[in-house]
């Protein structure tokens, strides 16, 4: 399992070969066995496999991140290039997984702190579905990375692909059979452990 982890890498270019449903199911199956808060089982996910469906995700998010940088002030050369490689990572997966949270099973508190900390809840609930989902791609031999720009937009996001109400996207996972391969450390874990 070690090695796993330590093998797995964010892969953002696929070849042109389909994922198939099977398998695509697998990894979904993997991440809704993560642990959740009460196990609620907040997580949601939306499957995308259809060019035309990732290419208006892609055109849309696309004019809203030109938008948003435009009116930041930035350079429109560095804007352009941005939004062309945003639309290549979307477009060049063969799938894109939308992850999203739904607080529709979460208690509800009369309260700010308990409200927001059942949220915090929710969210570290998805984010270990993400993670089962990933390594799970990465022992099938699979590409794939999370990409968190559908946070920037979440209703955006969900107008586009018609998700239900509360269904809120939190990022993305492109997915496919690797077209590269990648090689990166990590800090020595005495940088980041205290033992007490």
């Amino acid at each position: 399992m070690l090695d796993l982890i330590k093998s797995r890498r964010s892969i953002r270019r696929y070849t042109p070969e389909p994922v198939d449903r099977p398998t695509i199911e697998r990894l979904l199956e993997a991440a809704c066995w993560a642990p959740s808060a009460h196990n609620r089982q907040p997580w949601r996910f939306a499957v995308l496999t259809a060019a035309a469906d990732k290419e208006r995700l892609a055109q849309t998010m696309g004019q809203r991140l030109h938008a948003d940088r435009t009116a930041d002030g930035d350079d429109p050369a560095d804007i352009e290039q941005d939004v062309a490689r945003s639309y290549a990572r979307l477009t060049g997966a063969p799938v894109l997984i939308i992850v999203c949270l739904s607080m529709a099973d979460m208690d509800t508190y009369p309260d700010a702190d308990r409200a927001a900390n059942e949220r915090v809840m929710a969210v570290q609930s998805v984010a270990m579905a993400a993670q089962n989902l990933l390594l799970q791609a990465h022992a099938e031999g699979l590409g794939a990375c999370w990409l968190c720009a559908p946070l920037f937009v979440p209703q955006l996001v969900r107008d586009t692909l018609n998700l239900p109400p509360d269904w809120e996207p939190q990022g993305l996972i492109a997915l496919g059979h690797p077209a590269e391969t990648r090689i990166r450390g990590r800090h020595p874990l005495e940088e980041k452990v205290k033992f007490l």
